[in-house]
C-alpha cells in the first residue's frame, strides 16, 4: 500500500455525498460538511471536520469537492483562507446557521416561518452561485451584493440572530480597525434599514405608501419597459409607436419608441428579438402628480391600401395605414403604489380601428375615455418630432371621399429637398413641405394622380427661435402641381390658418395670383411638433444671450432677461449659456461694465441647478467646469464682484443678490479655482502671490461680514456658516492649507461668543469632516477654537428643549473629531488628544452626570455613553506616552 503523504493544493473541501464510515479510522460525512484535508493516499484523504476538529479520520476522495484556498503561514501556524470572495463565504456560513434553525422550525411545526426561511435560503443559494460565477458586470455585481447583504441582515433579524454591521460596500466591519463611533453609527444604520425592510415585508399586501413617499421625494424618475411580444395577425409589416399619454389632457407626454415588426411575427431587425427595451427618462414630479398616466402603443401597418385585397401584383404597396391602439393604465406603477417587477408580464388588449379612415388619435381618445421625454443630461441633441394629426379635404369634383396620401419632405429656401439629418447651421433656412395626393388601391390608377394641394411650415421663426411645441393648424394651398414644388411660389404665402383669419378675406382673394397658388378655406390640415434640442431654443431672451455678438447693443438687456427665462430651457442649454457668459466676461476683460451682470447670471444658473428639480444636472455642471471651462482670467473678476457684495453687506447696505451668492458659494469657488489653475498652467505659476493676497482679502471680507452687528446681516451670517465649509476642498488645491486654516480660525473667532452657537457647531462639524482637518498642522490651528466652542456650549444652562438640540450637535461634532483622530497615527495626535482631555473631559463628565440615565441622548441614542467610553479609552492610550510625563 502506498504511503500517506501531506497534501499541497488539496487542503479544503466540501462533502457532496453522505458517507457512512464503518468505524475507526473512517470518518462519517453528511452532504455539506466542510473538511480540512491533511494527507492523501490513493483514493482516500485523511483530515477532520471544520466544525468538530476532534472528529478525525479517512474518507473517500470521490465524495469531496475541493475548494481553492490560500495558505498563510505565521511562525509554525498555518492559516487556511478560502479563495472565494468574502461575501460568498458569509453566505455559506449563513446557510449553515440558518439550516440548523430551519430543521428546528420543521420539528416544531412552525410551517409559516419554516417556508419563509426555506425561501430565503433558496434565494441565497442562487445568488451565491451568481457571485461565484465571475461573469456578472460590475454594476450587476454591486446590485447583487446589496441584495445578498440585505437578505442576510433581514433573515438574521427575524431569526433573532446577531446583527452584522457593514460598510457602504456591504463588507463586514472589522472591530479592531474601526472606531467605536463608526461601529455605533453602522449599527444604527443597519437597524433602521432592517426595520424598514420588515415594514415593507409586512405591508406587501397593502399599498406601498412608503415607496410612494420615496418616489415623491425624488426630483426625477424613469420608467423601464421591456416589450416581450406583439401578437396580432396582420399579414403585413407594422410599426409600433410606444409612448406615455395623459388621458385627461389627451396628449402624449414623452417621445415615441419605435418598433418595426415584421409580417412573420417577429421584429424586422432579428437581433432585437427579446431585446426590445426602452427607458422613458427625466419624468418630473409634474408627471407623477398627473391624475392618470397610460402607456400607449399606436400600430400602423405598412402595405396595401385595403388589407382585404388579394391581388398583390396590381395593388399599391408600401402605404402606411392606421391599424389600432393598445392602452395600459400605469398610474399606480409610476406612483409606486403597485409592484413593478421586470419578470412580471402585462398583457395589453388591442383595439383595432373600425374603419381605415379613422384617425389613431381619435381611437385613442375613445379607448382612454372608456377606461374610466427625454434625454440624458449632458447629451447633445437636435431633434424635431413631427406628428400628422388630421386632415379634412373637400371632395371637389370627386363623387365620394378619396384616400389621401401625405408626403412630407425637408426643403431649403430654394425648394431643394434635403436629407432628414439637417446640420444645425442650416436650420434657419429650412421648412417642411407637405404634399397631398389621392391614392387608389390599384397601381394603374395611381400613376396618373398629381398633387392636388400642399402645406408648409418653417422650422425657425423670423426672430431666430424654433417652432413652438404643440399643435399647428396649417394653411392648405391649391393650384398648379408644378408650382407646389417651386419654393418661391409659396414661401411668400402664409403657412398658419390663424394668419389668414386675422388678415381676413383680402388675402385669400389676392393670393390666387401669387405664384399660381391660392389659399383653400374649406380644407383643414393639422400637425403637432416637439423639439428636443440642446442647440435650438424657443425662447427669444435666451437666444439673444446665446447670439449676443449679433446685437451687442442689447447685451445688457439680454443678461437681465436671463433671470426670467424658464429654468427647463436654461438647463437644456447649460453649456452654451455658460460659454456665452464667460466669453462676454473675457472679451470685456479690460472693462468691468458687464462683470456684475454676468456674475448675477452665473449665480442664477447655479441656483437653478441647486433646485431639486434640476439637481441631476450637477454632474453636467461639474463636467463643464473640469472639461469645457477655459476662462483663465475669470477668477479675478469673480473674486472682485464677490468681495464687493460682501463689503457692501458688511456695512449694512442693501445688496439683493448676496444671499443667493452665499448659497452658490461652492460653485463660485469651483469656477475661481479652475480658472486660477488654468491660468497657472498657462503662465507657469505666474501671479501666485497676488492670487493668495486676493484670496486672503476675500476671506477678510467674509470675516467682516461675520463681525457685523447690523440686523440685516444675521441671515447672511447663518448662510456663510453653512456654505463656507463647502469651498475648502477646492480652495485647498490652490492655496496654502496652513494659511487657509488660519483664515478659518479667524472666521470663527470673529463671531461674538454667544452668537449663532448652534450654527457654529454645525459648521465646525463640516470642517472636521474635510480633508483639511486630517492634516496635523491644520488641526494644530483649528482644534483649540473648536474645543473652546464645545466647552462653552456644553456648560450653558438654557431651557430643556434648547439644550437637547444643542447637545445633540455637540455629540455629533465630538463624534467627528474622535473619528478623525482614531484613523491617524498616534504620534501625530498626542497633543490633540491632550487638548481634548484638558478642555472637555471634565465638562463631558459633568454633562453626562447632570443629564441622568433617562435622558433622551443617553437612552434613545446612547451616543453620549459611547463618547465617554471613547474618552476613557483614548486617555489611557495616549496620556502616559509623552516623555515630559516621566513615563
Amino acid at each position: 500500500m502506498a504511503p500517506w503523504r501531506k497534501t499541497d493544493k488539496e487542503r479544503h473541501g466540501v462533502a457532496i455525498y453522505n458517507f457512512q464510515g464503518s468505524g475507526t479510522p473512517q470518518l462519517s460525512l453528511q452532504i455539506g460538511d466542510v473538511v480540512r484535508i491533511q494527507e492523501t493516499c490513493g483514493d482516500w484523504y485523511r483530515g477532520y471536520l471544520v466544525k468538530h476538529k476532534m472528529l478525525q479520520g479517512i474518507f473517500p476522495k470521490s465524495f469531496i469537492y475541493i475548494k481553492d484556498v490560500t495558505v498563510e503561514r505565521k511562525r509554525n501556524i498555518e492559516n487556511i483562507i478560502p479563495a472565494e470572495i468574502p461575501l460568498a463565504q458569509e453566505v455559506t456560513t449563513t446557510l449553515w446557521e440558518w439550516g440548523s434553525i430551519w430543521k428546528q422550525l420543521y420539528v416544531a411545526s412552525k410551517k409559516e416561518r419554516f417556508l419563509q426561511v426555506q425561501s430565503m435560503m433558496y434565494d441565497l443559494m442562487e445568488w451565491r452561485s451568481q457571485l461565484l460565477s465571475g461573469t456578472l458586470p460590475k454594476d450587476e455585481l454591486k446590485e447583487l451584493k446589496q441584495k445578498v447583504t440585505s437578505k442576510i441582515d433581514y433573515g438574521n433579524k427575524i431569526l433573532e440572530l446577531d446583527l452584522i454591521v457593514r460598510d457602504e460596500d456591504g463588507n463586514i466591519l472589522d472591530p479592531d480597525n474601526t472606531s467605536v463611533i463608526s461601529l455605533f453609527h453602522a449599527h444604527e444604520e443597519a437597524t433602521d434599514k432592517i426595520t424598514e425592510r420588515i415594514k415593507e415585508e409586512m405591508s406587501k399586501d397593502q399599498p406601498d405608501y412608503g415607496m410612494y413617499s420615496r418616489i415623491s421625494s425624488s426630483p426625477t424618475h424613469s420608467l423601464y419597459v421591456f416589450v416581450r411580444n406583439f401578437v396580432c395577425r396582420i399579414g403585413e409589416d407594422a410599426e409600433l409607436f410606444m409612448s406615455l399619454y395623459d388621458p385627461n389632457k389627451q396628449m402624449v407626454i414623452s417621445e415615441n419608441y419605435l418598433v418595426r415588426w415584421g409580417s412573420r411575427g417577429f421584429p424586422k431587425e432579428i437581433e432585437m428579438l427579446n431585446n426590445l427595451k426602452v427607458v422613458f427618462t427625466d419624468l418630473g414630479n409634474k408627471d407623477l402628480n398627473r391624475d392618470k398616466i397610460y402607456l400607449i402603443c399606436q400600430i400602423v401597418r405598412v402595405g396595401k391600401m385595403d388589407l382585404k385585397d388579394t391581388n398583390t401584383k396590381k395593388c399599391t404597396q408600401g402605404l402606411r395605414r392606421p391599424f389600432g391602439v393598445a392602452v395600459m393604465d400605469i398610474t399606480d406603477i409610476i406612483k409606486g403604489k403597485a409592484e413593478s417587477d421586470e419578470e412580471k408580464q402585462h398583457f395589453i388588449p388591442f383595439h383595432p380601428v373600425t374603419a381605415e379612415n379613422d384617425f389613431l388619435h381619435s381611437l385613442l381618445g375613445k379607448v382612454t375615455a372608456s377606461k374610466g421625454d427625454s434625454g440624458g443630461q449632458g447629451d447633445v441633441r437636435n431633434d424635431i418630432y413631427i406628428t400628422l394629426l388630421q386632415g379634412d379635404f373637400d371632395k371637389y369634383n370627386k363623387t365620394t371621399q378619396r384616400n389621401v396620401e401625405v408626403i412630407m419632405c425637408v426643403c431649403a429656401e430654394d425648394g431643394k429637398t434635403l436629407p432628414v439629418a439637417v446640420p444645425i447651421e442650416d436650420m434657419q433656412r429650412i421648412h417642411l413641405r407637405f404634399m397631398f395626393r389621392h391614392r387608389s388601391s390599384l397601381e394603374s390608377k395611381d400613376k396618373g394622380e398629381k398633387n392636388f394641394a400642399m402645406s408648409y411650415v418653417k422650422l425657425m421663426k423670423e426672430d431666430g427661435t424654433t417652432l413652438h411645441d404643440g399643435c399647428h393648424d396649417l394653411v392648405v394651398l391649391k393650384g398648379d402641381s408644378k408650382k407646389m414644388e417651386d419654393a418661391s411660389s409659396y414661401l411668400t404665402l402664409p403657412s398658419y390658418r390663424h394668419h389668414v383669419e386675422n388678415k381676413g378675406a383680402t388675402l385669400s382673394r389676392s393670393s390666387s395670383s401669387v405664384g399660381g397658388l391660392s389659399v383653400s378655406s374649406r380644407d383643414v390640415f393639422s400637425i403637432s411638433t416637439l423639439v428636443c434640442s440642446t442647440k435650438l431654443t424657443q425662447n427669444v431672451g435666451l437666444l439673444g444671450l446665446l447670439k449676443w455678438r449679433m446685437k451687442p447693443q442689447l447685451l445688457q438687456e439680454n443678461l437681465e432677461k436671463l433671470k426670467i427665462v424658464d429654468g427647463e430651457e436654461v438647463v437644456k442649454f447649460l453649456q452654451d449659456t455658460l460659454d456665452a457668459l464667460f466669453n462676454i466676461m473675457m472679451e470685456h476683460s479690460q472693462s468691468n461694465e458687464y462683470d456684475i451682470l454676468v456674475f448675477d447670471a452665473l449665480i442664477y444658473i447655479i441656483g437653478l441647478i441647486a433646485d431639486r428639480k434640476f439637481q441631476h444636472f450637477n454632474t453636467v455642471l461639474e463636467a463643464y467646469i473640469q472639461q469645457h471651462f477655459s476662462a483663465t482670467l475669470a477668477y479675478k473678476k469673480l473674486m472682485t464682484v464677490l468681495k464687493t457684495y460682501l463689503d457692501t453687506s458688511s456695512r449694512g447696505e442693501q445688496c439683493e443678490p448676496i444671499l443667493r451668492t452665499l448659497k452658490a458659494l461652492e460653485y463660485v469657488f469651483k469656477f475661481i479655482v479652475r480658472s486660477r489653475t488654468l491660468f497657472s498652467q498657462l503662465y507657469e505659476g505666474k501671479e501666485q502671490m497676488e492670487f493668495e493676497e486676493s484670496m486672503r482679502r476675500l476671506f477678510e471680507s467674509i470675516n467682516n461680514l461675520m463681525k457685523s452687528q447690523y440686523k440685516t446681516t444675521i441671515l447672511l451670517q447663518v448662510a456663510a456658516l453653512k456654505y463656507i465649509p463647502s469651498v475648502l476642498h477646492d480652495v485647498e488645491t490652490v492655496f496654502d492649507a496652513k494659511l487657509l486654516s488660519q483664515l478659518l480660525y479667524e472666521f470663527y473667532t470673529c463671531i461674538p461668543p454667544v452668537k449663532l452657537q448652534k450654527q457654529k457647531v454645525q459648521s465646525m462639524n463640516e470642517i472636521v469632516q474635510s480633508n483639511l482637518f486630517k492634516k496635523q498642522e491644520c488641526r494644530d490651528i483649528l482644534l483649540p477654537v473648536i474645543t473652546k466652542e464645545l466647552k462653552e456650549l456644553l456648560e450653558q444652562k438654557d431651557d430643556m428643549q434648547h439644550q437637547v438640540q444643542e447637545k445633540k450637535y455637540c455629540v455629533e461634532l465630538l463624534n467627528s473629531i474622535l473619528e478623525v483622530l482614531s484613523c491617524q497615527d498616534a504620534a501625530f495626535t498626542y497633543h490633540h488628544i491632550q487638548e481634548i482631555m484638558v478642555q472637555l473631559l471634565r465638562t463631558v463628565n459633568r454633562t453626562v452626570i447632570t443629564m441622568g440615565r433617562d435622558h433622551i441622548l443617553i437612552v434613545s441614542q446612547r451616543a453620549k455613553t459611547l463618547e465617554e467610553k471613547d474618552f476613557v479609552l483614548l486617555s489611557w492610550r495616549f496620556l502616559p506616552i509623552g516623555p515630559e510625563h516621566g513615563k
